[in-house]
C-alpha cells in the first residue's frame, strides 16, 4: 500500500536500528576508544582533567574535542558515532570485531563497566578494554601472579606447580602469562589441584602463543579465564609482552618470581608490580644457577624471600588493601607514630604528601637510590603509613 514500507525496507531499517543499538552499548564505546587514531595516554589524561570518564567524549561536540587535542580523524570518528553513520570505517571495524567476538565466545569488558576489576582500574595506563574467554567473575577474585623463566629447571617447574596448587587451595587465583616454563607450570599446578587460573596473553585470543600451550589454553578457558587487551586477529609480538606484564601484576595482590635470569622478562613484571604498589616475592636458588640470579637480585632489592606458602600469605595479610578510599585520611587523626622508623624511612615519609608522588620524584627529594627507596616505601606500607596510588605513593597518615 502507498505510504507503507515494503517488508524488505522494514527489515533493512530493523538491521540499521540493531547496529545502532550495538554501537550504543557500554563495551562498544570502550572498543571504539581503543580504535581511535592517536588516542594515547597523554590525550586520555588531558580529557580526564576536565571530565569524569573517557566515554564522555561521545557527548562532546567537535570543537571541544579538538580543543582537548584529539586528532582530526579521531574527532571525525566520534562525530560519525553521534550521527549513527554506520558506514564510517572505524565503526565498521568495531562492528566486525564485535561480530568475531560473539562468534568465538569472547566477552568484552570496558574499564567503566561493573565487571572490570578495581585492582586493574587504578594502575597507570590501565587497559581500556579486556577481551575475555572463560569465567569473567574471576577478574574480581584475589589473585597472585606467578612468573619466571621460560628456560626453567626441573626444580623450578616443580616449585611453580606446588606453590600454584597450594596457593589456590588457600583462596588465591593464580594469574600468569601462558609462556613456556614457569608460567605454564603455574597454570597447570592450579588446574591439576582443581582450581581456576587466569592467563593474560600478548595476542588476540584466537592467535594464542606459544603453540605448545594450546591444549593448556583450552583447559584454562574451560576452567578459568584467558584475558587480552588485543582484539582477535592480533599476532603475538615482542613489544606486547611487557604490556601484558603490567596487567598480570595489576590484577594481582602480589607477584611471585620462581626462577629468572638477570635479563628475564619476569624482572619487568616484578618492577611493574613494585611501581603499582604490589608486593614482590622471590624463591632463592643455587648461587651457581643462572636462572636464580634474577631472584637473588630481587631479594637484595627488598623482595620477600619465600620458602613456604605461609611466607606469602603472612606478607599479604599485613598490608594488602585495594580500596581506593582507604588511601584518604578524612578525619585528621593525631600525628602518626614514627618511633619505629629509621632515619631513611622518616626522610621518605616526610617527603610524601597526600597527592601521589612518583618514585623518580621521591628519589630526587630524598637522594636515595631506587632500591633503598623501594625498601623504605614497602616498610612504610607495612606500618600503614603510605599507600600506592595511580601515579606513585601518598601518605595515609
Amino acid at each position: 500500500m502507498a505510504g507503507q514500507d515494503s517488508p524488505a525496507i522494514v527489515v533493512f531499517k530493523d538491521e540499521i536500528m540493531s547496529v545502532k543499538i550495538v554501537l550504543q552499548s557500554p563495551s562498544s564505546r570502550w572498543l571504539l576508544l581503543t580504535l581511535l587514531p592517536r588516542f594515547g595516554l597523554r590525550q586520555r589524561e588531558r580529557i580526564l582533567a576536565h571530565t569524569d570518564s573517557l566515554t564522555d567524549v561521545f557527548q562532546m561536540n567537535a570543537a571541544t574535542l579538538k580543543a582537548m587535542g584529539l586528532a582530526s580523524d579521531a574527532v571525525e570518528a566520534l562525530m560519525a558515532w553521534q550521527s549513527g553513520d554506520t558506514q564510517h570505517a572505524l565503526l565498521r571495524e568495531a562492528l566486525r570485531i564485535q561480530a568475531v567476538c560473539a562468534e568465538a565466545g569472547i566477552a568484552l569488558v570496558g574499564m567503566g563497566e561493573a565487571g572490570y576489576p578495581d585492582a586493574l582500574r587504578h594502575i597507570h595506563n590501565a587497559p581500556l578494554l579486556l577481551y575475555c574467554r572463560g569465567d569473567i567473575e574471576l577478574l574480581s577474585r584475589d589473585q597472585l601472579g606467578i612468573v619466571g623463566s621460560r628456560n626453567a629447571t626441573r626444580a623450578g617447574l616443580d616449585h611453580a606447580r606446588q606453590f600454584a596448587g597450594e596457593l589456590s587451595r588457600r583462596g588465591l587465583v593464580i594469574t600468569s602469562g601462558l609462556a613456556l616454563g614457569i608460567d605454564g607450570a603455574a597454570h597447570a599446578g592450579a588446574l591439576d589441584a582443581g582450581f581456576p587460573t587466569i592467563a593474560v596473553v600478548g595476542c588476540g585470543l584466537d592467535r594464542l602463543y606459544p603453540a605448545q600451550h594450546r591444549k593448556l589454553a583450552g583447559r584454562i578457558a574451560e576452567q578459568g579465564l584467558i584475558v587480552s587487551e588485543y582484539p582477535p586477529g592480533t599476532q603475538a609480538r615482542a613489544a606486547y609482552f611487557p604490556q601484558r606484564n603490567r596487567i598480570i601484576s595489576g590484577l594481582s595482590r602480589g607477584v611471585l618470581v620462581v626462577e629468572a635470569s638477570l635479563r628475564s622478562g619476569s624482572l619487568i613484571t616484578a618492577r611493574t608490580a613494585l611501581e603499582q604498589g604490589r608486593e614482590v616475592f622471590a624463591i632463592p636458588g643455587s648461587v651457581h644457577s643462572p636462572v636464580a640470579r634474577g631472584c637473588h637480585q630481587l631479594i637484595k632489592q627488598g623482595a620477600r624471600l619465600v620458602e613456604t606458602v605461609d611466607d606469602i600469605l603472612e606478607e599479604l595479610g599485613t598490608w594488602w588493601s585495594m580500596h581506593p578510599d582507604s588511601t584518604a585520611n578524612q578525619d585528621g587523626p593525631e600525628s602518626p607514630d614514627t618511633s619505629s622508623l629509621d632515619s631513611r624511612e622518616i626522610a621518605v615519609f616526610e617527603a610524601l604528601g597526600y597527592d601521589p608522588q612518583s618514585t623518580d620524584a621521591l628519589s630526587l627529594a630524598t637522594g636515595l637510590p631506587a632500591d633503598q627507596l623501594m625498601q623504605s616505601l614497602l616498610l612504610l606500607e607495612l606500618e600503614g603509613l603510605v599507600n600506592a596510588a595511580p601515579g606513585g605513593y601518598l601518605r595515609v597518615a
